[in-house]
């Protein structure tokens, strides 16, 4: 857990583009306590929020529950950071998708830099990163509410005279509005996102008492990553192993209470 913990800090010092102690700026956020202010959040609900999004649709994040949500926060003015760290998202969603199916999980991006970030903003930003998934949403907030949504999601941002420095930050969130994960960097090693989104999918599958949600855990759980080609597949070799040794000890179980009831017949 340190580890990881000191994994996240170094990711979050790298990408919110943070001078070292002692040499940072006046207006530059402090990347510990970007850190800090990022894990808070972790076991919250998120409330609700309103939103418009590129077409002008209302949303609130209310009407995205039910299913886990991936939420990441862009200005459409940064030329660097918030580009590659979207079109590298991309790639993880579509790596996602196929691993724990399309319409298993949700993703929005919300424009901060309001009102700058208007519906136009972000459906040229969306065209711009090469994203046209009707399951990913670009979504522009009422300004007023720009601050408290960034503290419900823990999201740290500072104005400089060229645009933000920010976390660049991923928020997973659960079926029912909870956050349960940050994953930071304008890249990361795919199993930091897939794999608590497969931990959802796998919690919502077993509490769904019918064959069908016994065999998506059974997939799911069997759904792994191959450093090899950088990608997840499904691996059933690991359920035969646990369904060989489960009849196995039922085997042996079976043979004990036999042998035990003939010696008490004797």
């Amino acid at each position: 857990m340190r580890a990881r913990v000191a994994l996240m800090f170094a990711a979050v010092a790298v990408t919110a583009a943070v001078a070292a102690p002692g040499a940072r700026g006046a207006g530059q956020p402090d990347a510990r306590k970007a850190l800090e202010t990022s894990q808070a959040v972790i076991g919250r609900a998120t409330g609700d929020f309103r939103f418009t999004d590129s077409t002008g649709r209302a949303v609130t994040l209310a009407q995205l529950r039910g299913k886990p949500l991936i939420v990441s926060f862009v200005y459409t003015g940064c030329f660097q950071a918030c580009p590659v760290a979207t079109r590298f998202l991309a790639t993880a969603v579509d790596t996602a998708r196929k691993a724990l199916g399309e319409d298993s999980f949700r993703v929005v991006s919300i424009g901060f830099n309001q009102p700058f970030d208007s519906p136009q903003a972000m459906a040229a930003f969306a065209r711009q990163s090469g994203i046209a998934d009707p399951r990913w949403l670009f979504l522009s907030p009422d300004p007023s509410e720009v601050p408290a949504l960034a503290r419900a999601f823990g999201f740290s941002y500072e104005a400089t005279p060229k645009g933000f420095d920010h976390v660049t930050q991923l928020t997973v969130v659960d079926a029912g509005g909870v956050i349960v994960r940050q994953v930071y960097g304008e890249s990361f090693e795919l199993p930091m996102l897939v794999e608590p989104l497969k931990s959802l999918l796998a919690g919502e599958a077993a509490r769904t008492f019918s064959v069908e949600g016994v065999w998506e855990k059974v997939k799911l759980y069997c759904t792994v990553y191959d450093p090899v080609t950088g990608g997840y597949r499904v691996d059933y070799s690991l359920f035969m192993e646990i369904f060989a040794g489960a009849s196995t000890l039922i085997a042996i179980g079976w043979f004990i209470a036999r042998e035990l009831g003939r010696s008490r017949t004797a």
